[in-house]
């Protein structure tokens, strides 16, 4: 079922790959969306990835509990954030190009989702933060994945095109624009070659924030740890979330655009009435 906003424009701000590994560049990005007064949605990786987990990291947690004392949203965004066996080929070539080695969810059944998705849960669950959605590492996720998050009992998971509403099955269209050209490497590629695609990055950035948000239709903008590694990468964000607001976009999380949503949709049937 597809849903569609009020009339309305919103925009949704998230920062993947947050972790103890990245401790540094999400207090960055942090301090960044506070500026703004913009609550965010942080996507974190409870599990080992690059070299440590939130269970070991009481400096990450506790960052994550304050951001979540001030009203940014905080999400699951898999276990260990890296690609699992499994698949037939195609699916396993267009999951290395999607998410260049990050498609944890994109091979796994239903049971192996499941696991990871409950011990990802309980280890920010016992960091003392509250988890209701849940966006795949490269917005992937194979059929048993979605049907693992269909009986988890979180709120939502997101695509990258939708927002799904695990509570009733409805999605939103909302597509997500990163800097992800500017975040493609090749060991033999030079610096003129990373400034070509660092540049496609800022023009996505720039050019989806003057086209979106719009009426209807939701500006998700989603922010990366390496992001902050590139000269150019923060300035173009930082203007896009600027332009975004100036032109009266309402900056929210998914939890609050689905709760709104769901209101409004209890409403027009008690005013028919």
């Amino acid at each position: 079922m597809r849903r569609t906003l009020p009339v309305e424009r919103a925009l949704v701000v998230s920062v993947h790959d947050v972790a103890p590994a990245t401790t540094t560049e999400t207090r960055r990005w942090l301090a960044d969306l506070d500026t703004f007064g913009v609550r965010g949605v942080l996507l974190a990786v409870p599990g080992p990835w690059r070299g440590s987990e939130l269970a070991d990291a009481p400096e990450s947690a506790a960052l994550l509990r304050d951001a979540a004392a001030r009203g940014h949203e905080i999400a699951l965004h898999g276990w260990t954030h890296t690609a699992q066996p499994g698949g037939g080929r195609t699916r396993r070539l267009s999951g290395a190009f999607a998410a260049r080695g990050a498609g944890e969810f994109w091979a796994l059944d239903e049971a192996a989702a499941r696991d990871r998705i409950e011990r990802g849960r309980a280890s920010l669950a016992a960091a003392g933060l509250d988890v209701r959605g849940f966006v795949p590492p490269g917005y992937l996720a194979s059929p048993g994945a979605r049907q693992a998050l269909a009986a988890s009992g979180l709120h939502y998971w997101t695509s990258h095109l939708f927002i799904h509403d695990l509570t009733d099955g409805s999605r939103l269209f909302a597509p997500s624009v990163s800097h992800r050209p500017a975040r493609v490497r090749d060991a033999g590629s030079s610096a003129s070659d990373h400034r070509v695609l660092e540049r496609s990055g800022e023009l996505l950035i720039d050019n989806a924030s003057r086209a979106l948000p719009r009426p209807r239709v939701p500006l998700r903008l989603a922010l990366h740890p390496d992001d902050l590694h590139r000269p150019g990468l923060r300035e173009v964000t930082l203007r896009a979330i600027e332009r975004a607001l100036r032109c009266g976009a309402r900056a929210t999380t998914y939890s609050h655009l689905l709760a709104g949503l769901r209101q409004d949709a209890t409403a027009k049937p008690a005013a028919a009435r």
